[in-house]
């Protein structure tokens, strides 16, 4: 993979990391809170500029069912992020103090929440859709191509089916349809306890995204090869 190629998918995985820790508001305050919420700004800039060919190439060339995922979860992930900016900016009371912004605090409230959870669930599902390229930059040569697919699948399916549980027990589908405008943090959590379970949802993500994107490829070639056969 070339160094352009690597940076944008470090910056990647960098940014999931940084909103991975501003889902634990409750453990760091918010003064840490608007600040790491500062440097995921900066990284989003850094982050747009690098991929900036992207929205050259929008309209161009076909549209294949996966293509046409990744576009639709980008797009969303963009959203979710502005709305997480402005919200976020909005709230300040310390960053952004000196901004000369009053009013708009419960829209920014509602904008956060949802911002949060769909933000980390799209930018997992987003990692997700390139996890190939991220295995194969971390897997050794050495290793049996079968070896470690197997292993990985086996280990992906169990992450994921306590990510399934992480997602009911802590009530993602509350804030994520914003049926609640107020957030239960639980502030005696073991941190160690909230991130596993964090890493797990995201794990839920990555695998949903990764091996739904393998089956769709697969379902295409295979029907591509039926329709020539026809032919």
């Amino acid at each position: 993979m070339k160094t352009k190629a690597k940076v944008k998918w470090t910056l990647d995985v960098l940014m999931t990391a940084v909103l991975f820790f501003l889902m634990g508001y409750q453990f760091w305050g918010e003064t840490a809170h608007e600040w790491i919420g500062a440097g995921m700004l900066v990284l989003f800039v850094v982050h747009q500029v690098l991929n900036r060919s992207w929205y050259k190439n929008l309209f161009r060339g076909r549209y294949t069912p996966i293509r046409t995922l990744q576009c639709l979860v980008n797009i969303l992930t963009l959203a979710a992020m502005l709305a997480l900016m402005y919200s976020g900016i909005t709230m300040s009371r310390h960053v952004f103090a000196f901004l000369p912004i009053r009013g708009g605090l419960m829209l920014a409230r509602r904008l956060h929440i949802l911002g949060s959870y769909w933000g980390y669930l799209l930018m997992s599902l987003h990692l997700g859709l390139h996890w190939g390229m991220v295995c194969r930059l971390a897997v050794k040569k050495k290793i049996p191509k079968r070896k470690y697919q197997a292993a990985g699948l086996i280990i992906s399916l169990l992450i994921a089916v306590y990510g399934v549980r992480v997602f009911i027990r802590r009530n993602f589908l509350t804030y994520l349809f914003l049926r609640s405008e107020f957030v239960f943090l639980d502030y005696e959590e073991p941190k160690l306890l909230f991130f596993l379970d964090y890493f797990a949802l995201m794990g839920l993500c990555i695998f949903v995204a990764h091996y739904g994107a393998k089956l769709a490829r697969k379902t295409c070639r295979c029907s591509l090869t039926k329709s020539a056969r026809g032919h």
